[in-house]
């Protein structure tokens, strides 16, 4: 038996005429009738709720005006489709049931879960220097270690946990902190000493992100957060203003840190180093503007998503005659 799907709304007189014909068909053609008010869904009212009636039987759809006949047609050619294949019965069509209610169950849910794991991707960090304070070394090792191909984890370009400043700069950067050179003993020019450096019980114990990184995830779980609160009124951000204020900051920021230090240089362009502050500020936009960017697409695709599981679970309350 096949199922057809009716979607109708409230006060509709063709509605109400194509359910009597699909009553009338149901002899010549027998079906499972699901009714979806396209009202109760913001996706499906937008994008059906001027076409209402619509009728789906197996990969025809039939948008309003129609006839008896332009029915009867649509009905026995998704009769003749399916009697090609055997359905789903058992088991198997109970995973389908499954299958369907986690995908809908994650659309509906996916802001929520995205927050948690940026969440804990960027508190995990944190929580080495916390780990070492307390002596708990070997853990915290591991996250370093975890954390170490996705950040280089200087440690003059890290926040410090528990010590006597937040961070230990460089004296190029110009900052009245006390530098990572005077604090540390090191070398500020050995890069594979300030990699290593975890901290000690004076200076604290740094961060298994850098500052920058720390902002960018930041501000990535600030926007996703922010956006829970506005999901259904905000708008996706222009692509040149996400260029302009989110990536053309960090780009000059960390490109000109980057290509200070390269030799034969002209001559002014000496080396240069940037600030704790100006890592956080051009790291902090450029998470916030990325989740405005991104997830008022990923809002929508989601809610077409629900919407076209719960059309398939509405199908799926009630088993097809003979199923297992």
């Amino acid at each position: 038996m096949i199922r057809v799907t009716l979607f109708t709304k409230k006060d509709c007189g063709l509605c109400d005429q194509a359910k009597a014909d699909l009553a009338e068909l149901q002899a010549t053609v027998p079906h499972r009738l699901v009714e979806v008010d396209v009202e109760a869904d913001p996706v499906l009212q937008a994008r059906l709720g001027e076409s209402v009636p619509v009728v789906e039987a197996g990969p025809y759809v039939l948008r309003a005006p129609f006839s008896r006949t332009d029915l009867k047609v649509a009905l026995l050619s998704a009769q003749q489709r399916q009697s090609a294949r055997a359905p789903l019965t058992g088991s198997a069509r109970q995973r389908a049931i499954g299958l369907n209610r986690l995908v809908h169950g994650f659309a509906r849910h996916w802001l929520a879960v995205l927050n948690m794991i940026v969440f804990l991707y960027v508190a995990l960090p944190f929580t080495a220097p916390v780990l070492m304070k307390f002596g708990a070394t070997t853990p915290a090792r591991w996250i370093y270690t975890v954390y170490s191909p996705v950040c280089h984890q200087l440690a003059f370009r890290s926040w410090f946990l528990f010590g006597e400043q937040l961070a230990y700069p460089r004296t190029l950067a110009g900052t009245t902190l006390t530098s990572y050179g005077a604090a540390t003993g090191l070398s500020e020019d050995d890069l594979s000493a300030a990699r290593n450096f975890l901290g000690n019980d004076r200076l604290g114990y740094k961060v298994a992100f850098c500052e920058r990184d720390v902002a960018i995830y930041g501000g990535i779980l600030i926007g996703g957060l922010a956006f829970s609160l506005v999901r259904r009124r905000v708008k996706p951000l222009p692509v040149l203003i996400w260029f302009l204020v989110g990536v053309l900051p960090m780009a000059i920021d960390g490109g000109t840190q980057l290509i200070s230090g390269f030799p034969l240089l002209p001559a002014g362009w000496g080396p240069r180093e940037s600030t704790p502050f100006l890592r956080t500020a051009t790291g902090l936009l450029f998470g916030v503007l990325n989740a405005w960017l991104a997830y008022p697409h990923l809002e929508q695709s989601m809610a077409e998503t629900r919407a076209a599981t719960a059309v398939n679970l509405a199908g799926a309350e009630a088993p097809p005659p003979g199923a297992t």
